[in-house]
């Protein structure tokens, strides 16, 4: 049987484990001969996708659709909630997550192709919900960029989340698509502290960064938004306030927040990064957790998993509404995108009609 290598803090990594999917056909175990654990490179692997539109059957998510032109994600931040979609992968959610990457470089060609479908009815498609569309990879092989291009030739309308400065790289496209009413930028923010971000989403832009994406896509009429995403208790939540203000100030349309969610592997993962980063708190964050789950690290009830339940959720809620109201975000939502616009365009090779 393979060793397994001991999980220990990797500088730039959010998560050192190699613990083994909830789908896996192998196990690997450690022994004290192990070697330390090394740091690995980031690996990039081509996919080939057989479809690219996906749906969504989640009633508390605020979107049918969506495009991810990734499989896990390098910016490693270590409570995202999709890591335990590597587990089908027969990889790792915890290490293998962030450094064995998969691009789908067919990606716009499936979306042209499934945007054309006679059968298609158009409605908003999320661009990057599951990892980052505008993570690392993202600078060289420009496929999401290609999405947005498809997009707009379509008059396709997109929504897009990032916590990445490189969506600055399309302004141009984003531009000329907020004029059409077709995109709408959410810009995720966790922390306003640069040592913190640095080990829970190490390989994301500065909080700094992204009140500047806010600023400039706002100074370009891309309506944009904030999710203060994951809220943490005892980890982050004490920044609700300053963060709100902060957002405000930069020029962003709305705020919302999320609780922490650990669904599947992520529990395991995220409790082992809270006793090597803060060990004297770990136990403190997990019991609130606890408070605010039901007396459980996760709740997956939909209604309930973004909120939490309890006196502690009720108590975040109310700073949240305060916090908005005195930021001047009360009632404030970004206008509707537009899918009356949507139209197939022609391509070489089209018949064209002599009337």
């Amino acid at each position: 049987m393979e060793k397994h290598q001991a999980s220990k803090v990797l500088k730039g990594r959010g998560s050192a484990s190699t613990m083994e999917g909830r789908f896996a056909i192998r196990r690997i175990e450690l022994d004290d001969s192990g070697e330390p654990l090394h740091h690995p490179r980031t690996e990039l692997r081509a996919e080939t996708a057989k479809s690219i539109i996906s749906r969504n059957q989640s009633p508390d998510i605020p979107f049918n659709l969506s495009v991810n032109p990734y499989r896990g994600c390098e910016q490693g931040c270590v409570y995202c909630f999709a890591r335990p979609s590597h587990a089908y992968l027969d990889l790792s959610p915890g290490l293998d997550f962030e450094t064995k990457i998969s691009a789908k470089l067919n990606a716009p060609e499936c979306f042209e192709a499934e945007l054309r479908k006679k059968s298609y009815r158009c409605e908003s498609i999320a661009l990057g919900i599951n990892t980052d569309a505008y993570q690392p990879a993202e600078k060289q092989l420009e496929i999401s960029r290609q999405l947005l291009e498809i997009a707009l030739a379509f008059r396709q309308p997109i929504s897009i989340v990032t916590k990445s400065a490189l969506i600055l790289r399309d302004k141009d496209l984003l531009e000329e698509m907020a004029k059409h009413r077709l995109i709408h930028v959410a810009v995720s923010v966790t922390t306003l502290d640069n040592n913190l971000k640095r080990i829970m989403e190490p390989r994301t832009a500065s909080a700094a960064s992204r009140l500047r994406v806010i600023s400039e896509l706002r100074d370009i009429g891309v309506p944009v938004s904030v999710l203060i995403a994951p809220v943490i208790p005892h980890i982050n939540d004490s920044e609700m306030e300053a963060i709100i203000e902060a957002v405000a100030d930069a020029g962003a349309g709305s705020v919302a927040y999320i609780l922490l969610r650990l669904p599947h592997e992520l529990t395991e993962i995220f409790v082992e990064w809270l006793h090597q980063h803060f060990p004297q708190r770990a136990n403190h964050v997990i019991k609130r957790i606890e408070d605010m789950r039901g007396g459980r690290l996760y709740q997956s009830q939909f209604g309930e998993r973004m909120r939490g339940t309890g006196i502690f959720a009720e108590l975040l809620q109310q700073r949240f509404k305060i916090a908005s109201r005195k930021a001047g975000f009360t009632d404030k939502t970004l206008p509707a995108l537009d899918c009356s616009q949507f139209q197939v365009p022609s391509k070489a090779g089209d018949q064209l009609s002599l009337f």
